[in-house]
């Protein structure tokens, strides 16, 4: 829950606010309707949904979600999940009524734990998930990071704490300037990495 959580948090304060609803999706699905943890992913996800569509002039509808996710998120404590929720319930009281706000000054962001993550403060667990969303969400053929991913956990299961495909996991998710350059180098490690394993398998 908390890598979901942190990982969802991190991608909506990097400013791809209809991607960071794909963190935590599976675990909100997995939730008994009512249950607090249903309550406050539901609402982050109509938050950062009210907040994509203020920004894209969608005002009916952004009013709508922010109304329905305050309706969530009311009555929760205040650090749910240590997640700052008296910040986002206001904003989302203010985007109701003035959902034209967005364009007088950035959405609300959202701290966890004390702080404010952004991609480049994730641990690996976290990375792991916004990898493959960011993918999506900026065009990249996901299944090269998911098999970077299954290798880089791989070697760390084995005891190597110096893969590259660990580095190159945090680079794409951090290095948003250079994303294009690290995803071509990632793809080529991940191809001769399979490669390697082919020819391994070729031998028995």
């Amino acid at each position: 829950m908390r890598d979901s959580l942190r990982a969802g948090i991190a991608i909506y304060n990097a400013g791809y606010y209809h991607a960071a609803h794909d963190a935590w999706e599976a675990r909100w699905l997995e939730c008994e309707s009512g249950t607090p943890d249903e309550r406050l992913l539901h609402g982050l996800i109509q938050f950062t949904a009210a907040v994509y569509h203020a920004r894209n002039g969608n005002w009916e509808g952004a009013v709508g979600l922010a109304t329905s996710a305050g309706d969530y998120l009311a009555g929760l404590p205040a650090d749910s999940r240590d997640v700052a929720l008296e910040p986002i319930r206001t904003f989302l009281e203010t985007l109701a009524t003035d959902p034209e706000v967005i364009e007088r000054r950035p959405p609300q962001p959202v701290a966890h734990e004390g702080t404010v993550p952004g991609l480049e403060e994730l641990s690996l667990p976290p990375t792991t998930i916004a990898a493959p969303i960011l993918a999506e969400d900026l065009g990249f053929d996901e299944e090269p990071i998911e098999r970077a991913i299954e290798y880089a956990e791989a070697d760390l299961e084995a005891g190597r704490d110096d893969s590259r495909f660990v580095s190159l996991v945090f680079d794409f998710v951090r290095e948003e300037d250079h994303r294009g350059i690290v995803y071509q180098r990632l793809t080529g490690h991940v191809e001769r990495r399979a490669a390697k394993e082919r020819d391994v398998d070729g031998l028995f």
